[in-house]
């Protein structure tokens, strides 16, 4: 087949005749497109089963799949798309950079495009917050990031173990895996996952017990098994852990903690940050100040792939070289960061924005499932990620599947993928975020018993 369509002797469509003499139109040129997924690409792919149209275009909170169906998109990159897809300020900076022949790829090297960042990261972000910290550029994802925070750590404490949290995710790479708790993640690597101990996060053991108290106990305890930690390695709120939102009295009491032991607090802010609650840090107005900062997803504004640490400056005691990556000098993506940060922080706008929108999602869930008690267990969120709880995964997954029939992306998550996960683009426009939650409010209705 595909040597014929090569030599052009078959059409996109033909008509065939089958019993009844009716004719049936077949697109063979779709069919092929999707079966060349299954040919060609390994099982471990997952969005496209959820969402399973071939998409071709993208604007703002919008995507288009191929027959020109529109869907709202409430996935937003898996949080790699904060801004929207293709925001025009910063297209016509890229289409401006390559045309001019800019450096695409750079290594470590000077480049004007990492200069502009770093001046405008230092104006823009660090000087405003009063905070002092060096960049590291290390490989593009989360995950590298996450195992360059988790190395230095131990290189600057001489201690092995780390502290990780009860439904933690902070990559899928080894040593970014063995601080993940998720065991769908976890149990198919088929490794040793040493020198990490997990323990509850807040409100893991229920809101009327404090879990620094037990953390505390286990550290001063020579009876307790668990080895002082290098470092602790935190999300303010736990994303693909169920939308699950630590305290800001259970934040500082953590760092109190690092401090009296003298344990580094690395804060995992890859899919918290970059203004997904409000603020551009998550961790901001907690009066806590992390020792590592882990960022990613968002941070190039364009879904372009762009990691970094965020290193007080005594930390950074690396020697050149000593920790690597031949993509760690994505010059777009430091194009379009900078693009973003002169566009949406040089004032509170979005922020501001962020939590009006945030306040529509909250208000207009908790009346969605007003009549669907039993359905649903909680609605909890924070700024404009939030999720909600369904009694089972199966209902969740209705719901979700019903969602993209009727033009609505939203994923699952939670370690019993139950919690329906709703991302949408910071930058959303309000009727086009209402109308989104109108889709999910029908698909619960057509899902759900009252």
């Amino acid at each position: 087949m595909f040597e014929q369509l090569n030599k052009g002797l078959v059409p996109e469509t033909k008509n065939i005749i089958i019993a009844t003499k009716q004719p049936v139109q077949i697109d063979f040129m779709s069919d092929i497109k999707m079966n060349i997924f299954e040919h060609m690409e390994s099982n471990v792919r997952s969005y496209c089963r959820m969402f399973p149209a071939v998409f071709v275009a993208a604007q703002g909170a919008t995507i288009t799949d191929e027959s020109g169906k529109t869907y709202i998109d409430f996935l937003s990159g898996g949080g790699a798309l904060n801004y929207g897809h293709n925001p025009s300020c910063m297209k016509e900076e890229i289409i401006k950079y390559i045309n001019n022949n800019g450096l695409v790829h750079g290594l470590d090297l000077h480049t004007a495009a990492k200069a502009e960042f770093l001046k405008s990261f230092e104006s823009s972000i660090l000087k405003p917050r009063d905070l002092d910290y060096k960049l590291q550029f290390t490989g593009p994802t989360g995950a590298n990031a996450v195992e360059a925070a988790l190395k230095l750590a131990r290189q600057k404490k001489g201690r092995s173990n780390i502290i990780a949290f009860s439904n933690s995710y902070h990559g899928l790479s080894l040593g970014a895996l063995a601080v993940t708790a998720n065991s769908f993640f976890r149990n198919e690597a088929f490794v040793d996952r040493h020198n990490v101990s997990f323990l509850p996060f807040d409100g893991y053991l229920g809101d009327s017990v404090n879990t620094i108290e037990y953390l505390d106990k286990t550290l001063k305890d020579p009876g307790s098994g668990v080895d002082l930690p290098a470092a602790v390695i935190v999300e303010t709120v736990q994303a693909e852990g169920g939308i699950n939102i630590a305290r800001t009295e259970w934040l500082r009491e953590l760092s109190n903690l690092c401090q009296k032991y003298g344990i580094l607090l690395i804060v995992d802010d890859i899919q918290a940050g970059i203004g997904r609650t409000g603020t551009f840090f998550s961790f901001e107005g907690t009066g806590i100040y992390p020792d590592i900062v882990v960022l990613s997803k968002s941070l190039s504004g364009f879904g372009l792939p762009m990691s970094m640490l965020l290193l007080k400056p005594h930390l950074d005691q690396w020697q050149p070289g000593e920790h690597s990556g031949t993509f760690r000098g994505n010059n777009l993506a430091m194009l379009t960061a900078t693009v973003a940060l002169q566009h949406y922080w040089q004032d509170d706008q979005l922020s501001l924005s962020v939590y009006h929108s945030g306040d529509i999602i909250h208000t207009e869930l908790n009346k969605i499932i007003e009549p669907y008690s039993s359905e649903f267990v909680s609605v909890r969120g924070k700024g404009m990620l939030y999720g909600l709880q369904a009694s089972t995964p199966q209902k969740a997954q209705r719901i979700t599947d019903s969602c993209y029939e009727q033009g609505l992306l939203v994923e699952i998550c939670g370690p019993n993928s139950d919690v329906l996960k709703l991302s949408p683009p910071l930058t959303i426009e309000e009727d086009l975020l209402l109308k989104g939650l109108d889709i999910l409010n029908n698909s619960i209705a057509m899902n759900m018993k009252p």
